[in-house]
């Protein structure tokens, strides 16, 4: 298992991380590698890195779906965190041969926090072929 660690800097950021999970990729690995993200208030996705409008737009509809104060039971002042989360998800699957990710033209990898900031945990298992 790989382990990547990151420090978000703001509440709600999307962060891309491809090139992190590309570089510690192994050159011959062929098979999939798949990236988990141990945390309730978190979660990762794979969408266009190219025009950063992209990601203020998932952050911006994100936040009219559970804004941070909406009268929630939870007690920790983070519903709207765990809520995003969900919606999210927290694993995604990309396929790689021979080292190189096979991602979309405009595809990126990106760890989304909605509780920060904080340092976080990726995790990496690679499945051979």
């Amino acid at each position: 298992m790989i382990e990547l660690s990151l420090k978000s800097s703001s509440r709600n950021q999307m962060i891309d991380i491809t090139s992190e999970i590309a570089g510690r990729l192994p050159d011959d690995f062929s098979g999939i590698a798949l990236v988990y993200v141990p945390h309730t208030t978190a979660g990762i996705t794979i969408n266009e890195g190219a025009d950063p409008a992209v990601k203020n737009d998932i952050m911006n509809q994100l936040q009219k779906l559970a804004p941070h104060s909406a009268g929630y039971t939870h007690l920790e002042g983070n519903a709207d965190a765990h809520i995003k989360s969900t919606i999210v998800g927290n694993t995604v699957s990309l396929i790689s041969e021979n080292g190189h990710l096979k991602l979309g033209t405009w595809q990126a990898v990106f760890f989304c926090e909605f509780d920060g900031p904080r340092t976080r945990n990726i995790y990496i298992e690679l499945l051979k072929k």
